[in-house]
């Protein structure tokens, strides 16, 4: 029984800490029109509001994508889902050395508003972000 409570606690906390959904009709016109412009032919768009930006999830193609932007319409990064097989060879290693179990459940690229790029694999409820070089920079609780 007290397992199930604190399962049910981190849960309920967790989802405090990922983005919240956010109706279309709450997104700033600034924030809409700049993500329209940059992607023109994207209508079944999902939105959550994550720390004061605004966070677009789309679908191009069979790949999921997503653009954070803050209030004033400026994007702050692009997110682009990618095979576990296209992260840098180091990253690989990394997780493989210090996550010898665990598999992998998603990777992206990360591309921010001045074009580094960074990438992140979900391993277990943690994504590790790496460098474009593979090299680890730091862990952030999912």
């Amino acid at each position: 029984m007290k397992n199930s409570i604190l399962t049910f606690l981190a849960l309920l906390f967790s989802s405090f800490a990922i983005g919240q959904k956010v109706s279309e009709k709450d997104i700033p016109k600034i924030v809409k029109s700049t993500f329209l412009i940059s992607y023109p032919d994207q209508t079944n768009v999902k939105w959550e509001k994550e720390k004061g930006n605004y966070e677009a999830n789309f679908t191009v193609g069979k790949t999921e994508r997503s653009v954070l932007l803050d209030s004033n319409g400026n994007i702050l990064e692009t997110e682009e889902e990618i095979s576990v097989k296209k992260l840098p060879a180091n990253a690989l290693a990394y997780i493989q050395k210090n996550y010898k179990s665990k598999k992998i459940k998603e990777a992206a690229k990360i591309t921010d508003a001045h074009g580094t790029v960074t990438f992140e694999a979900q391993v277990t409820s943690i994504d590790l972000i790496f460098d474009k070089q593979g090299t680890y920079i730091k862990s952030i609780a999912d």
